[in-house]
C-alpha cells in the first residue's frame, strides 16, 4: 500500500519513515492490506442520500464492507474522515487528456510531436486525479497517446485516473474529426480508416477493427459537424445510415460501446436508430430526439463547461478562427437550455465535461452548471458515479462505495447536497485503495495503527 500526494510524494515518504522510527507508527509505505475509513457522512450513490457515521472496510484495494458506526478491526489502518463527506470516486465520461485548448491549439499538429502531447497528458492526468476524478473516458486523441497513458497509469509509472480510451475518433472525409481540416491543399492528402476517416460501410468496419488493434476500449464517432473544427457547419449530419449501422454492428463484435459527438438533430436521430450508446453535447436536441433516446435507452453526456467556454472565447477577437467564432457564439448558449429540457423530460444523463477544451483539473465546475440548469445536487453527483458506471458498463466494479467494488473514494469538507461547489474543493482522493491526496490537517501518515476499536 502506498500514498502519493501532489508535488510532495518523496518528502512525505521520508517523513513517514522517520515517523515510524521515532514514534513506532506504522509507515504508510510498509503496505497495509486492510484499511478502515471513518466517514462522518457517506454519499450513497444508489439512491442519492447521505448516510451518517459509517465505517468503510477495505482489503487489497476493494471495499470489503460498509457498516454503521465507527469500529475498526484488529490490524486495520485507520483513515479518520469523521469531519468530512465521503463519496465514490468521480467519473468524467468526456475528456481529452492530451489537449488543452488555447490560441495556439490549431498549430500544434504542425509543431508538436507525439511525445509533447504525451507529456501534456501526464500533467493533465495528475491534475484530473487530484480533482477527485478516478475514472475517465478519453474520447479522442491521435498516435494512440492515451493508450500509452493508460498503460503507464495501470503499471504505476505515473499517477492518473483509470482511463477508458476511444483512441482516434472516427469521422467521414471533411468531418469534425478529420485531422486535415483547415490545412492547405498539398497537406490534406487522402485520410483513411487507419487515420479514423471513413467513407462507406466497408471502411467503417475497418476503422473499428483498427481501433481494436490499437488497443482502444470503446468507439467515438463524430456524427455531425462540431464547434471548434475548421469547417463551416456545426450541425450537419456527417454519416449515412448504412455507415452508422456498420459501425455499431462491428463495434458490438469487439465488445465496444459507441459514443457519439453530435450537435444537429438529424445526425443524432440517425445515430440513435443505429443503436449507439451515448450522445455527447446534443445541442439541437428536441423533444423528438429526447423521446427516441428514452425508447432506445441512450445516455446523454451534456458537456456544459465546453458550451460555456466557447461562448466566452467567441467574444475575444483573434482567439478562435473566424470560421469557428460564429458557431461558438450561437451553439454555446443553447447547450444549457438543452440540458435543462432533457433532464426534465427524463433522459438518462451521465457526467461529462469535454475537458481539454477547458483546463484539466477544473472538471467539477460541471456540477455547478448542472445544478444551475435545474438538476438536483444529488442527481448531479449520481451522474458522475452511479450513472457513469452504468454507461461504462462497469457497475459491478465502480460507481458506489459498496461491497466488492474498487476502493475509489474521495472526500470534501462540507455537504455537497447543500452546496454543490464543495465538489470543486476535493481534499481526499483514494483510487484502488491507494491514497493520492489527503487533507493537510491530517498527520503525515494518515494510516494510524490503533486498537480494535480505535
Amino acid at each position: 500500500m502506498t500514498t502519493k500526494t501532489n508535488q510532495s510524494y518523496f518528502v512525505n515518504r521520508v517523513a513517514a519513515v522517520a515517523l515510524s522510527i521515532f514514534t513506532g507508527v506504522f509507515s504508510l509505505q510498509a503496505g497495509a492490506e486492510s484499511i478502515a475509513i471513518y466517514a462522518g457522512k457517506l454519499f450513497d450513490s444508489s439512491n442519492g442520500k447521505l448516510l451518517e457515521n459509517r465505517t468503510v472496510h477495505i482489503i487489497d484495494g476493494r471495499v470489503d464492507s460498509v457498516q454503521k458506526g465507527f469500529a475498526k478491526r484488529d490490524r486495520e489502518k485507520l483513515v479518520d474522515l469523521r469531519e468530512y463527506t465521503v463519496l465514490p470516486g468521480l467519473m468524467d465520461m468526456h475528456s481529452h487528456l492530451t489537449y488543452e485548448f488555447g490560441p495556439q491549439a490549431y498549430m500544434e499538429s504542425y509543431t508538436w510531436n507525439p511525445a509533447d502531447f504525451t507529456l501534456r497528458g501526464v500533467d493533465a492526468a495528475q491534475r484530473t486525479l487530484q480533482a477527485g476524478f478516478t475514472t475517465i473516458r478519453n474520447l479522442g486523441d491521435h498516435d494512440n497517446v492515451t493508450v500509452s497513458l493508460r498503460r503507464g497509469i495501470n503499471s504505476g509509472l505515473i499517477d492518473g485516473p483509470r482511463i477508458y480510451t476511444a483512441g482516434k475518433s472516427i469521422a467521414t472525409t471533411g468531418g469534425h474529426a478529420d485531422p486535415t481540416n483547415g490545412r492547405r491543399y498539398d497537406l490534406v492528402g487522402d485520410q483513411g480508416p487507419v487515420d479514423g476517416v471513413i467513407d462507406g460501410p466497408i471502411s467503417a468496419r475497418k476503422a473499428i477493427r483498427q481501433r481494436y488493434k490499437d488497443g482502444a476500449d470503446l468507439i467515438k464517432i463524430t456524427a455531425t459537424g462540431g464547434v471548434l473544427s475548421e469547417a463551416k457547419s456545426g450541425q450537419n449530419p456527417q454519416f449515412m445510415q448504412d455507415e452508422l449501422e456498420a459501425i455499431v454492428e462491428a463495434a458490438r463484435d469487439y465488445g465496444f460501446t459507441v459514443a457519439v459527438h453530435a450537435h444537429g438533430k438529424e445526425g443524432m436521430i440517425r445515430a440513435i436508430r443505429a443503436g449507439v450508446d451515448s450522445i455527447e453535447h446534443g445541442t439541437y436536441m428536441d423533444d423528438e430526439v429526447m423521446d427516441l433516446m428514452r425508447r432506445k435507452n441512450v445516455w446523454f453526456v451534456p458537456t456544459l463547461m465546453a458550451g460555456e467556454w466557447v461562448t466566452e472565447k467567441s467574444a475575444i477577437e483573434g482567439f478562435l478562427p473566424e470560421l469557428v467564432r460564429p458557431k461558438a457564439a450561437v451553439m454555446g448558449p443553447l447547450m444549457q437550455d438543452t440540458f435543462s429540457r432533457a433532464y426534465k423530460r427524463g433522459v438518462k444523463i451521465a457526467f461529462g465535461t469535454d475537458t481539454g477544451v477547458t483546463r484539466h483539473g477544473n472538471n467539477a465546475r460541471e456540477f455547478l452548471l448542472m445544478v444551475q440548469g435545474g438538476m438536483s445536487p444529488a442527481d448531479a453527483l449520481r451522474s458522475a458515479t452511479w450513472n457513469a458506471a452504468q454507461l461504462l458498463q462497469v457497475q459491478d466494479q465502480l460507481g458506489s462505495i459498496s461491497e466488492g467494488k474498487k476502493a475509489d473514494i474521495i472526500a470534501v469538507a462540507g455537504n455537497p447536497l447543500e452546496d454543490i461547489s464543495e465538489m470543486q474543493r476535493v481534499l481526499f482522493v483514494m483510487k484502488d485503495g491507494v491514497v493520492y491526496k489527503e487533507p493537510s490537517e491530517l498527520p503525515a501518515d494518515i494510516f494510524i495503527e490503533e486498537g480494535a476499536n480505535g
